[in-house]
C-alpha cells in the first residue's frame, strides 16, 4: 500500500503544473482576444462570444472522444488506468458541454431574442449532457471494480454514437442554429482573420485547459481508490484479529440464591 502512494503523488507531477500555467496564460489571451475583437453589426457585443463558444463546444467533442478511447482500452485491457482517464474524462466532457450550453444561450438572446428553443442542435447538446451525467450518476452508485468499469465504458461508446447527431444536426434538420463556417465554401463575416485568430487561440486554450483538469482527475481518482484499498485493508486485518484472539465472555450475572423447603425452615 505505502509503496504505491509517492508514485500517485508523482504521477502528471511534472506535466500537471505545465499544463496549469499554460492553459492559465492560453485561456487569458483569449479573453484578452474576445475583448479586443471588433464589433459585428448583426450581434454587436455578443460577436465576441466567438472566441469563447466554438472552443467549448470543440472541448466536449474531445472529452467524448478521449473517453470513448479509453473505454475500448479498458474493455481491451481490464488494467484500471484506462477506467481512471475514462471516468476523468466523462466528467470534464460534462463540464464543457455545460459551457456550451450556457455561452450557446447567452449568445442565442440577443439573436433569437430567447433564452432557449427546442431546436436540433440545442436539444442534441443537451441530450448529450444527460447522457453524461447519466454515466457519471451510475459509475458513482457502482462499487469500485471490473463490473463499474466495464458499465462506464459502454456509456462511454454510447455517448460517441451522440456525436455525428449533435455536429451534423444543423445539416440533418431545418435550424435556427448558424452552421460551422470554418470550413464552409463562403466564410461568413465572423470568419475574418481577427476571430479566426481569437478563435483558434481558443481552441489551444481550453483544449490544454481539458488536458490539465484530466490529469487532475485522473491522480484523485487514483488517491480515491487507494483510500479505500488501505480502508478494506484495516477492516480486514482487523477482522482477522478478531476472530484469532476473540473477547473473553463475561461470566453471567445471577442473584442472590432463595432459600426452598428444609432450608427455609
Amino acid at each position: 500500500m505505502a509503496s504505491t502512494t509517492p508514485a500517485a503523488h508523482r504521477s502528471g507531477g511534472r506535466l500537471s503544473p505545465l499544463l496549469g500555467w499554460a492553459s492559465l496564460v492560453l485561456v487569458g489571451a483569449t479573453v484578452g482576444l474576445g475583448l479586443v475583437l471588433p464589433k459585428t453589426a448583426e450581434q454587436a457585443e455578443y460577436s465576441r462570444l466567438i472566441a469563447v463558444h466554438p472552443p467549448v463546444a470543440w472541448v466536449s467533442y474531445v472529452a467524448v472522444g478521449v473517453a470513448s478511447v479509453a473505454a475500448i482500452a479498458y474493455l481491451a485491457s481490464r488494467r484500471a488506468a484506462f477506467d481512471r482517464v475514462n471516468a476523468a474524462s466523462l466528467e470534464v466532457g460534462a463540464v464543457f458541454t455545460a459551457l456550451t450550453l450556457a455561452t450557446g444561450s447567452i449568445w442565442s438572446r440577443p439573436t433569437w431574442g430567447v433564452w432557449w428553443r427546442w431546436e436540433p442542435r440545442l436539444t442534441t447538446e443537451a441530450l448529450l449532457l444527460a447522457v453524461l451525467v447519466g454515466a457519471i450518476a451510475l459509475r458513482r452508485a457502482l462499487p469500485p471494480g471490473t463490473g463499474r468499469g466495464v458499465v462506464t465504458s459502454i456509456f462511454s461508446l454510447a455517448t460517441l454514437g451522440l456525436l455525428p447527431i449533435v455536429h451534423f444536426s444543423v445539416e440533418w434538420w431545418r435550424s435556427q442554429h448558424q452552421p460551422g463556417t470554418l470550413l464552409a465554401p463562403e466564410p461568413s463575416s465572423n470568419a475574418d482573420t481577427p476571430y479566426l485568430l481569437a478563435m483558434f487561440v481558443g481552441f489551444l486554450a481550453f483544449t490544454v485547459l481539458y488536458a490539465w483538469m484530466v490529469v487532475q482527475r485522473v491522480r484523485i481518482e487514483r488517491l480515491e481508490e487507494q483510500a479505500d484499498d488501505l480502508a478494506l485493508g484495516r477492516a480486514i486485518a482487523e477482522r482477522r484479529a478478531e476472530r484469532a484472539d476473540p473477547p473473553p465472555v463475561a461470566p453471567a450475572v445471577t442473584g442472590p440464591a432463595v432459600p426452598t423447603g428444609e432450608q427455609a425452615v
